[in-house]
């Protein structure tokens, strides 16, 4: 709050502040590259409230299904507490006199307030059309102030679709949770991220040429236009994965030196038993063999392939194809 809170004071004394980026995506309508922090800062002391630290996961969680945060949360002191503005003395025994102001005890102030621009840089890409890795890296760049963004989170503000929203269902699963050994999503979407490759994998795995950013970027643009109904069968589809999991040992995908979750086994078992009902838009109803699992984590290729130039594309197809074969036996 700290922070936020001088955001306002800086506003009010009509001190410049940090202009807001802005991506044209259509007519009238605009993505935030960089100043999204800034712009919920003036939302929340509007509203006079501050969401809580430590449920900062949970609240992204529901504005991400409802869109936006509900009256009846916003007003719940479980969520969050009253934005009365936290600002250091300037002086001994001088102390700030906008400290323990909110919106509505401005008085005077509360016209400036109102009043001052923001001043914001409209970013549109002309050419190519068909590729807006460009934004993407005057977004990743842009989000240097503050707290920065990780790639997937950046995604998610460019690419946000139903898919994502499927994404974002499927993550809360608790066989998926599980698999993770991880109770809470992560706060910067490094869980989503994996999902997204998974699928990506499986869709378009033959294509894959690195990097991989671009390529997740490439498919998170393509996957804006799926259906309900693509979107609800890769859904079903993750869940008959899941399901084959429910009576093996918990941690499958765990690597047994690092205890870290193995991303390229993952990813690979994934492709490697949908890829075959993938196209007649089956499910999986047949358990997954743990013990071929273990020896694709121990297959020596496969190895070699996820210790170093991991995002190669080489080493991404031998990883897809030694699963294939190992499963497929």
């Amino acid at each position: 709050m700290n922070r936020a809170s001088k955001l306002i004071e800086s506003i009010i004394l009509g001190l410049p502040i940090p202009q807001i980026f802005l991506y044209e995506e259509g007519k009238n309508k605009f993505l935030i590259i960089d100043g999204q922090q800034r712009l919920m800062s003036i939302y929340y002391f509007m509203k006079r409230r501050f969401p809580l630290k430590d449920k900062r996961v949970e609240l992204r969680r529901i504005f991400e299904i409802h869109g936006s945060i509900p009256n009846e949360i916003l007003n719940n002191d479980n969520y969050f507490s009253n934005f009365d503005l936290s600002l250091p003395q300037k002086l001994p025994r001088q102390p700030n006199k906008f400290k323990g102001l909110n919106y509505y005890t401005l008085g005077d102030y509360k016209t400036q307030f109102e009043l001052r621009p923001i001043r914001n840089v409209i970013v549109k890409q002309n050419v190519p059309k068909d590729d807006d890795s460009s934004i993407y890296e005057i977004f990743n760049r842009l989000n240097s102030g503050g707290v920065n963004l990780y790639p997937q989170e950046i995604r998610a503000s460019l690419y946000h679709s139903a898919f994502y929203e499927m994404l974002n269902r499927i993550n809360m699963e608790e066989g998926w949770r599980k698999l993770l050994q991880m109770n809470d999503p992560d706060i910067h979407m490094k869980d989503i991220e994996l999902l997204l490759r998974a699928f990506a994998m499986l869709i378009d795995g033959e294509e894959y040429t690195p990097s991989l950013p671009k390529f997740l970027n490439s498919f998170s643009r393509k996957s804006r236009s799926n259906n309900p109904e693509q979107n609800k069968y890769l859904e079903n589809l993750f869940k008959s994965f899941l399901k084959q999991f429910e009576t093996l040992p918990q941690d499958p995908f765990i690597g047994k030196r690092n205890k870290r979750f193995h991303i390229a086994l993952f990813e690979a078992v994934f492709t490697a038993v949908c890829k075959p009902i993938f196209r007649d838009h089956q499910l999986l109803d047949s358990p997954i063999d743990i013990s071929k699992i273990r020896q694709i984590a121990e297959d020596e290729k496969f190895t070699k392939a996820s210790s170093e130039g991991t995002t190669k594309k080489s080493n991404v197809e031998i990883r897809l194809t030694r699963a294939k074969e190992i499963l497929g036996d």
